[in-house]
């Protein structure tokens, strides 16, 4: 499976951006999706994940900022991000997982990155 991400860029605090993440190979719809970031100097981080049955999770900081989608049919997730900040800067990552009945990785796939820069 590989992973691509879309839509990162330069935008002012307050402002919006809508994140893609293409993955390749099939039963997307199997996978658990998830947005990670990583700012300088700081360890990455779980930003929102999405369960192959359409649950979601966030992270404290996004929660009601930020919204996470999928789109099985295209292979695709999105990160809705409004109201954004100056710290919501970092390089976001999309991530792919699927495990067995036994916990044990069927998938584990990384996209490259995209940077989100956000001016205060």
């Amino acid at each position: 499976v590989q992973l691509v991400e879309s839509g990162g860029g330069l935008v002012q605090a307050g402002g919006s951006l809508r994140l893609s993440c293409a993955a390749s190979g099939n039963a997307f719809s199997l996978n658990a999706m998830h947005w990670y970031r990583q700012a300088p100097g700081k360890q990455r981080e779980l930003v929102a994940a999405i369960t192959s049955a359409g649950s979601t999770n966030y992270a404290d900081s996004v929660k009601g900022r930020f919204t996470i989608s999928r789109n099985n049919a295209r292979n695709t997730v999105y990160l809705q991000m409004n109201s954004l900040k100056p710290e919501d800067t970092a390089v976001y990552y999309c991530h792919a997982e699927r495990v067995d009945t036994g916990g044990h990785y069927l998938l584990n796939a990384w996209g490259p990155g995209t940077l989100v820069t956000v001016s205060s």
